[in-house]
């Protein structure tokens, strides 16, 4: 096969997966509204996306802030604006590093859980059992999964922030002696609604991307033990790429 045919079948591989991705997202939006009224389904999928993975990322958050703690203590410590630490460290955090950070852990820890639990129950033919039975797999398992992680994600993304606040002025402010006054009060003058508001609105997106790729992904697995590998090797891969490729866009869009 040339060069050309080989760039043409990827190409049109590509769109089929785009087309069948985006049914498959109409697909949970139509259900989601009476899915959202078994909040018992919702509740526990919240738990397994959501406080399961609070430790991983707490602890990152924890550290992500001392780093930037560190180096913004550096950097602006050759303008003389040491007391700008705190702005410097709620901005990024806030705008950037908070959601875009929270989604990567969270498709490697939530989003390879989803996937490879609904690609297991394809290969022990668990979904072919409930369409046997007359039960939509997709409103029953598919659903609630999916809503569990995008209600999951903007909390996670919250809290990320909340800590690595906390791990910044922990460095900035207990080892490097910045003013603590200074610290809180220029971070408050300086962090504006509209920060927040985009902080918020990418990582709900983001948590959309990456449940609705986890869940195709598992959903649509081949019924083998290599199929359910790949299924989750994919759903970190694309979850990873579309995460950052969305982030440059809602940022561009912001600005």
């Amino acid at each position: 096969m040339t060069v050309l045919g080989e760039l043409r079948k990827s190409l049109v591989d590509t769109l089929e997966e785009l087309g069948a991705i985006s049914r498959f997202l109409i697909q949970l939006i139509l259900y989601a509204p009476r899915a959202l009224l078994r909040f018992d389904l919702i509740a526990r999928q919240v738990f397994d996306s959501g406080a399961l993975s609070l430790v991983i990322t707490m602890l990152s958050g924890l550290f992500m802030g001392m780093v930037l703690g560190l180096q913004g203590y550096q950097l602006l410590r050759r303008f003389g604006s040491e007391d700008a630490l705190g702005t410097a460290a709620a901005i990024g955090l806030v705008r950037e590093l908070g959601p875009v950070i929270t989604a990567l852990l969270f498709a490697g820890r939530a989003g390879t859980a989803l996937a490879s639990e609904l690609g297991l129950m394809r290969a022990t033919d668990q979904i072919s059992a409930m369409e046997m039975m007359a039960v939509d797999p997709v409103r029953r398992v598919v659903v609630p999964r999916f809503l569990g992680g995008v209600i999951a994600m903007p909390l996670l993304s919250v809290i990320f922030c909340v800590i690595g606040l906390y791990g910044a002025q922990l460095v900035g402010v207990q080892l490097m002696g910045v003013d603590s006054g200074s610290f809180w009060s220029q971070m408050q003058a300086a962090v504006q609604l509209r920060d927040i508001r985009e902080g918020l609105t990418k990582s709900c997106i983001f948590g959309i991307a990456c449940s609705l790729i986890a869940v195709h992904q598992g959903y649509n697995a081949t019924p083998t033990a290599e199929g359910v590998g790949r299924a989750t090797t994919r759903t970190v891969v694309r979850s990873a790429v579309v995460v950052l490729f969305l982030d440059y866009l809602l940022t561009s869009a912001f600005l």
